[in-house]
């Protein structure tokens, strides 16, 4: 099992950049280029299966067990040619005091071959003591070589292999001069995706090229073959993952993948397919709206960027919304959050977005939210939804630079943050309707069962729904036009209601429409309007005992005036509104 670990002294040693170029060049020579990545990420891994053409899968020891890790590897590296692990930070950097949670000790656990990328910008002699410190400070780890790169011209880099060959026994494996062809564009959150980037394949190639001229690749495949033999998965495991086939009812379940949004982990879409979902793509930029789907994911990304993108597709935002308020499972992650806020403002735009989620998402200059994060459920997570079930601890990750600002004070969270900052540094996990929206990231299998328990909400939810059948369907009668409402007397669609809808339905319930009614309608109305939740009755007493005075201003008259339900709900339905969840 030819396999590699590329690590570095310290970050931003140009690591990810040698380690796409290495595998694309061994692509190049038609290997099967199986890549991973160390710790959590989602926009290095992406480069990298630009270059290999397989899917790149994170070997993060906070969130996975070293048995985890382990299987992760061999499962996927059993089936290429050599496998490349990049590393993140330096090769000893890590959160633990001992070095456990580092480049180097997954470095042991794998038994990989360290090759050390060094920044040699205004070095010479001093690259020597630096190589000797990292082969002495764990003599457990296999440093095979060493790549220079940034150099400064040929002259540089002779004195470099002449003081590496002297002081050391550790072979010069390549040297790579500074080259603007070999550097992606970075912005705030680092690297640019290579999705955003139409040239994409092209820069990759190029920079295969590059990095085949001007390191020994022969010399690495012979150094990655020299890696001892690790034990297979057993067949059946590896049965069990390709070809599991689930015994529930399939379900569609939408997946926004786009320029705005792409942040995934593929082991994570391949635990949505075995556990029985029709994956469906779905381009907030370009699609006019949802297709037929039972659930929708909408994953990180950066929405900042595509904001007037995001506003001016109109007809996939009201979509969205429409969706949610008819109950439509939604997990969102992140840029998602960002994306069902009612405005995202950066700098001195901003830009309306989906409106589903009453809050306004603003983005800053430096960090909100970096690292590792625990959560632990609470009552109103959405799913799993056990009334016995004792509250989860999640591990997951975030990495964000907008906050929300002007939340509704009734917004409900299904986390409690243990360590990280989520929403406000002790919540995260907004839930509305049956919408989990959080910028914490999970990974299914990796300290959390998100994929799995999804799947299970969305088709409890489609059974649910196909058990009442033409039941919850009925119409109104407006104009002279039928309207289509639940058994209830519920829009279902929203954008159906009218004045004559109201008359219409106040008829249908025998109540006659007085000045009072229709000075509620509006409150009810504009009160969504602004804050994409229905007004509870504390609300509306508030409101109508300043505009009416306390003789009426109170639950007793309001209740008066709707006799069905009250205000809550028969309003609700005559308002246009869908039905809230609790009070009625």
């Amino acid at each position: 099992m030819s396999r590699l670990l590329l690590s570095a002294a310290h970050k931003s040693s140009g690591k990810t950049t040698i380690s796409v170029g290495l595998c694309a060049a061994l692509s190049l020579r038609g290997l099967a280029v199986q890549t991973f990545k160390k710790g959590p990420d989602y926009i290095d891994p992406m480069w990298l299966s630009q270059a290999s053409g397989r899917d790149c899968f994170n070997l993060d020891p906070y969130l996975m067990t070293p048995e985890q890790m382990t299987r992760c590897f061999t499962r996927y590296a059993g089936q290429a040619d050599i496998s490349i692990v990049e590393g993140n930070k330096g090769l000893y950097d890590g959160l633990a005091l001992d070095g456990s949670n580092s480049n180097a000790a997954l470095a042991q656990l794998l038994d990989l071959p360290v090759v050390l990328v060094l920044d040699a910008r205004g070095m010479t002699r001093g690259i020597a003591p630096l190589i000797l410190g990292y082969q002495a400070f764990d003599s457990r780890i296999h440093i095979v070589g060493v790549i220079l790169n940034q150099l400064g011209g040929a002259r540089h880099e002779s004195k470099l292999r002449a003081v590496i060959e002297h002081y050391t026994d550790v072979p010069v494996l390549g040297a790579i001069a500074h080259d603007p062809r070999l550097a992606v564009a970075e912005r705030h959150l680092g690297l640019m995706p290579n999705h955003e980037l139409d040239d994409a394949a092209q820069r990759v190639r190029a920079m295969g090229e590059l990095i085949a001229a001007q390191v020994d690749v022969p010399r690495v495949l012979r150094l990655a073959a020299d890696a001892t033999a690790l034990p297979s998965p057993p067949p059946q495991e590896i049965s069990a993952i390709v070809s599991r086939l689930p015994t529930q009812p399939r379900v569609r379940i939408g997946l926004v993948r786009d320029k705005a949004f792409g942040f995934y982990y593929p082991d994570d879409l391949l635990a949505l397919e075995q556990a029985g979902t029709e994956i469906v793509l779905i381009d907030t930029l370009r699609d006019a709206a949802l297709p037929a789907v039972d659930g929708l994911i909408i994953g990180g990304g950066f929405p900042e960027m595509f904001m007037p993108e995001l506003q001016a597709n109109t007809s996939m935002r009201s979509s969205v919304q429409n969706a949610i308020e008819a109950d439509l499972p939604v997990y969102a992650e992140c840029g998602g959050l960002m994306y069902l806020a009612r405005t995202l403002r950066w700098k001195d735009r901003v830009c309306d977005m989906v409106g589903a989620l009453p809050v306004d998402a603003v983005m800053h200059e430096r960090p909100v939210g970096r690292g590792y994060v625990e959560l632990q459920t609470t009552a109103e997570a959405p799913w799993p939804r056990r009334t016995d079930a004792a509250p989860q601890t999640l591990r997951g990750h975030e990495f964000h630079y907008s906050s929300l600002e002007n939340l509704a004070p009734e917004l409900k969270f299904a986390y409690r943050v243990l360590r990280g900052h989520g929403v406000d540094g002790q919540r995260d996990g907004i839930v509305y309707r049956n919408v989990l929206a959080s910028y914490a990231h999970l990974r299914s299998g990796a300290g959390s069962a998100w994929t799995e328990q999804f799947v299970t909400f969305v088709r409890a939810r489609k059974i649910a729904a196909k058990q009442k059948g033409a039941t919850v369907m009925r119409t109104v009668q407006v104009n002279g036009a039928p309207v289509v409402t639940d058994v209830e007397g519920y829009l279902k669609n929203l954008d159906d209601w009218s004045e004559d809808f109201a008359r219409a339905q106040a008829e249908a319930e025998s109540l006659e429409l007085t000045e009072a009614h229709w000075q509620v309608i509006a409150f009810l109305r504009a009160y969504f309007e602004e804050h994409r939740v229905q007004a509870q009755v504390r609300a509306m007493i508030w409101h109508f005992a300043k505009t009416w005075g306390p003789e009426h201003g109170n639950n007793h008259y309001l209740h008066t005036l709707f006799p069905i339900g009250g205000p809550q709900k028969q309003g609700n339905r005559l308002a246009g509104l869908l039905k809230t969840k609790g009070e009625h």
